[in-house]
């Protein structure tokens, strides 16, 4: 079966998260699969682009990088990044004619993200290291059966509650129980969420780091001004350093060394992160909580049009609640969700709740400052509609 027809038949979106089938699928298959360094990365917001400033980092020193993220945009390719470009359709259909042979029968029982995981291993066999985004979770992620050189823990908060646990110890207790040997977390952490870090460091024994580069005065003045030269959203200083201590971490870099790396350092090669489509119009894949405080920050001076909707299963109050010092009006983007269904009529309650003044979504106006907000398929379908307009 053709990799397109594969993927048509299995939905993203999980509803439950199995425990154990993704490992028995690993134990079976797994004489299969090359050796390769992993570097898993977990969170709640940031993985991408830490993930990529890593995968950047390691490429400018000579290594072949295979970056694993999720979910895409446009195509599933975006997927799979190796060394420096999104894979080809020609290098994926031949690494699913693989997976395929090697597993047979067993395809059909593998989820949307599952199938991508494993078909990430042929896609990057011939790599030195591969950097894992996981999905939603951490300890039964189906990125976590693999062996894991090294973790990196970004900001944990509030998502996916209905999978990884209703309050914030639950959630950081699924991320952090996939900790491996060595692992770095992100400092701007709420207090337990360290606190445990620590408790399951000593537990499994591992070397944990807590990041400190945000108070090295020389390395953050390179990272700024990379930053500023590139025009990228200011939240992504934080990631790039995150991503900077890791790389000294896993290849004993001095600090001689790591302002070299900055300084040849090429742009992000990310979409949809605060990203500027036109001169009023902004996209961001946040889809959170802690997304919309980083983007309240950024326009907390402006009012924006918020273009926005969201899934029935999340919690769009609290959300626009964070946003609502910056919006001027919510034009709500209407589109199709095959998987999830779209909150509707739950969400016009939550903007009455708030007082927030909203339309449906018609037009970009030129003399307006848009916002597009939301998951990775609503901006998906706003930017494909207003590339059509």
């Amino acid at each position: 079966m053709k990799l397109q027809q594969v993927l048509s038949q299995k939905t993203m979106h999980v509803r439950k998260i199995s425990r154990f089938f993704m490992m028995s699928m690993y134990e079976k298959y797994k004489e299969h699969f090359v050796k390769t360094k992993n570097i898993q990365i977990i969170g709640t917001n940031g993985k991408g682009s830490t993930g990529r400033f890593l995968a950047l980092l390691l490429l400018k020193q000579g290594y072949k990088v295979g970056h694993y993220t999720s979910p895409h945009i446009f195509e599933f390719n975006e997927r799979f990044w190796l060394n420096g470009e999104v894979v080809s359709d020609e290098l994926l259909d031949k690494a699913h004619e693989k997976l395929e042979s090697i597993f047979l029968e067993d395809v059909k029982r593998l989820s949307y993200f599952e199938y991508a995981t494993f078909l990430a291993f042929f896609v990057f066999e011939n790599c030195d290291y591969i950097i894992l985004e996981a999905g939603v979770g951490g300890e039964y992620d189906a990125t976590s059966v693999f062996e894991r050189d090294f973790s990196i823990y970004t900001k944990i908060g509030f998502d996916h509650q209905d999978l990884l646990g209703k309050n914030l110890e639950e959630i950081a207790r699924t991320k952090l129980k996939a900790m491996s040997a060595n692992a770095l977390i992100c400092c701007n952490q709420e207090p337990k969420v360290l606190s445990l870090a620590q408790k399951i460091s000593k537990l499994k024994q591992a070397h944990l780091y807590v990041s400190s580069w945000n108070k090295n005065e020389i390395i953050n003045q390179y990272v700024q001004e990379y930053i500023n030269k590139n025009q990228l959203a200011p939240f992504l200083k934080e990631n790039l350093l995150m991503a900077l201590e890791a790389l000294a971490l896993i290849c004993a870099y001095d600090e001689t060394k790591i302002i070299q790396s900055i300084i040849s350092l090429p742009r992000l090669d990310l979409r949809g992160r605060c990203e500027q489509v036109s001169q009023n119009v902004f996209v961001d894949v946040g889809h959170n909580e802690m997304a919309a405080l980083a983007l309240v920050e950024i326009f907390k001076e402006k009012k924006v049009h918020l273009v926005y909707n969201c899934f029935l299963d999340k919690d769009s109050y609290k959300i626009l609640k964070v946003l609502k010092p910056i919006i001027k009006i919510v034009e709500i983007y209407e589109y199709e969700s095959r998987d999830r269904p779209l909150a509707g009529s739950v969400l016009l309650e939550n903007l009455e709740k708030l007082n927030i003044a909203y339309q449906k979504f018609k037009a970009i106006k030129k003399d307006e400052l848009y916002l597009v907000f939301g998951s990775f398929v609503l901006v998906e379908n706003f930017l494909r509609g207003n590339n059509e307009r």
